[in-house]
Formats: structure tokens, C-alpha cells, sequence
């Protein structure tokens, strides 16, 4: 269903423009009457340039709002687009072409190879690519991370703040047009996960990059611009300029119509 806060979920500015987008997006697991409906004709800009967070329910659908937009899972309905590109109906090679050149990925699990370097994790996808990654941008990023001390380590030799930067600079490195977050600091400490959270913050506000993140955790969430809070597979509300209180506070109206299964994205549920 296409609500009012749907409409204007993005906070875009004039100058901003839509780094996702998405119309009448559904997305259903099964068939009949054992069918589980994720999203339900989901209508969301997501603002270049910003931090956008999705909260909700267990269940509500928000990490398959994340893996569809990211063009990692398909739909059942409706339209996607990153930038001005359709990825609904895109062949599955230009869909991992579109991934690895436009999009950053940063995960619960931090995904190092524990035989590579720091510097190297960082650069592997645009290795694998065939992409040289740009001196001045990477300096940049490294910098902004605090990693510059840590880039010959291997993984083993790093607290998990530091591998969660790495993997963080890693989702940088290319330059993408977006990064997906889901639930970045899930395997953190309160300490390592402000720390990531702060560089999130840093890397829309001084590297000029768009942000969504999946989290559950309200002072995740006032690290961003705006929250968009899922519930039975809709957006039904948003909140901008968020604080821990006021998302907290909006998060108790949807417990209400927690969804008793899960996202069936193989158990986890979104």
C-alpha cells in the first residue's frame, strides 16, 4: 500500500536527487495459501547523499526491502531503480555487474579473508573486477577510518571494530553510488559499534555518500537523517532528524502488528 509517508520517505532536497527508488514494490515467498507476503506495493525514494535507516518488527520486511533494492533478491512485483537505472528485469550478470561497480555492502559478518591483509580486503572486489582502485579516493577513505596504521594486519590481528572499518572501507573503496548496511554493528561492542556508526556518518557528510541502513537498535538508527519504520511489509511511518527517544518511542506502536513468521530469507527474519 502506497501511504502518505511512503510518498515522502526519501527527504530529498532540490539539489539531492534519488539514489534508489522503488513503485509498487512487492515481494511474496510461496504460493497460495501458505504464501508470505514481505512487502506489500512498497512506494520509497531513498535521498542521494543521506542517511536513511530502516527500522520495524521482526518480520516486518525490512532486509528484503534492502536485498530488493540492492538488486539481490527479486521481486514479485513492481519496479526498482538505482539512480536512473531499472534493475527489475535485469539478466543475473548485468545484475552482478550493476553490484559490483555501483553498489558498497557492509554486513553483521564482516566477510575478511583471513589470509589477506587489511589493505588487501579492501581492495579485493575491484581486484576480482579487473578495477584499479583511485590513489587520492582510497588515501581518503583509509584516512577517514583510522586504518592507515593497520593496512598490513590480517584479520586475526584486528579487534572486530577495526575489521568492521575495514569491511567498511572496503564497501568505500569503489566509490559506490550506494552502500547497504544490514545491521553493521550487530557483532559489536557499545564502543566498536558508535565507532562504525561514526564513520558511517562521516562518509555521507564528508565523502558524500548515500547510506541505508537495516538495524533494530534506536541509537543506531539516530545516527541518520531519517528512519523509515516498516510494518506488515509496509512503510508506515518516518521519522526525521531522528533521536534514540523518539525512535524508541515510535518503535512501541509497531509491536502491535508484529508479523508471527519471518521474512522467509532463510530463516532470518527482517
Amino acid at each position: 500500500m502506497s501511504t502518505p509517508a511512503a510518498q515522502h520517505v526519501s527527504g530529498r532536497t532540490p539539489d539531492g536527487g534519488i539514489a534508489a527508488r522503488a513503485r509498487g514494490l512487492t515481494k511474496a515467498y510461496g504460493s497460495g495459501e501458505t504464501a508470505v507476503l514481505a512487502l506489500d506495493a512498497v512506494d520509497v525514494d531513498i535521498a542521494r547523499g543521506r542517511f536513511t535507516a530502516v527500522m520495524g518488527p521482526s518480520g516486518s520486511g525490512k532486509s528484503t526491502l534492502m536485498h530488493c533494492l540492492a538488486g539481490l533478491d527479486t521481486v514479485s512485483a513492481g519496479q526498482v531503480w538505482l539512480g536512473e537505472t531499472e534493475i527489475t528485469g535485469l539478466r543475473e550478470r548485468e545484475l552482478t555487474r550493476l553490484r559490483r561497480d555501483r553498489i558498497g555492502f557492509m554486513f553483521q559478518s564482516f566477510n575478511l579473508i583471513p589470509t589477506l591483509t587489511a589493505a588487501e580486503n579492501i581492495t579485493l572486489p575491484m581486484d576480482i573486477a579487473g578495477r584499479r582502485p583511485d590513489p587520492r579516493w582510497l588515501d581518503r577513505v583509509v584516512d577517514a577510518l583510522g586504518l592507515r596504521d593497520r593496512l598490513g594486519h590480517r584479520p586475526a590481528q584486528l579487534s572486530g571494530g577495526q575489521q568492521q572499518r575495514v569491511a567498511c572501507a572496503r564497501a568505500l573503496a569503489s566509490r559506490p553510488e550506494l552502500i547497504f548496511a544490514d545491521e553493521p554493528t550487530g557483532n559489536l561492542d557499545s564502543r566498536a559499534g558508535l565507532e562504525v556508526l561514526g564513520f558511517l556518518r562521516e562518509a555521507v557528510d564528508d565523502l558524500g555518500q548515500s547510506v541505508v541502513m537495516v538495524t533494530h537498535d534506536p541509537g543506531a538508527a539516530a545516527h541518520s537523517d531519517l528512519v523509515l519504520f516498516l510494518a506488515d511489509g509496509r512503510i508506515e511511518d518516518e521519522l526525521p532528524g531522528p533521536t534514540a527517544e523518539a525512535v524508541l518511542e515510535r518503535m512501541k506502536r509497531f509491536e502491535v502488528v508484529r508479523r508471527p513468521s519471518g521474512d522467509g530469507l532463510g530463516g532470518q527474519e527482517g
